[in-house]
């Protein structure tokens, strides 16, 4: 959902930082990236190890709706944490590029 919120923007920076025949892949591969981002961000994989396989000599740990509640919410909290740092990166960037751009454009 946040990809596709994103997507129109990503693309109008890319079209005029880079032009537009390189803009879509470009947008394809920030998509992949914030994919990348937001799936290794949200989900806790050491977690859910724990109910799996518990350590030696510890007891099982049950995985009730309170917990699942819980981490589903975990979850998409460091999801959206994870693409807006990405985010943010990406226009701190590309703010830098466009002022680039923009210098050379007014030096011609």
């Amino acid at each position: 959902m946040v990809v596709f919120f994103f997507r129109k923007p990503i693309d109008k920076i890319f079209a005029r930082i880079i032009g537009e025949d390189l803009s879509s892949a470009w947008r394809k591969f920030i998509l992949f990236a914030l994919m990348v981002v937001g799936v290794s961000s949200g989900v806790n994989i050491w977690r859910l190890e724990q109910y799996i396989s518990p350590a030696e000599g510890e007891a099982v740990k049950v995985l009730g709706p309170e917990l699942w509640g819980l981490h589903i919410y975990s979850t998409v909290i460091n999801t959206l944490g994870g693409l807006a740092w990405a985010l943010f990166l990406f226009f701190v960037v590309a703010l830098i590029a466009f002022v680039v751009v923009r210098k050379k454009e007014a030096k011609s």
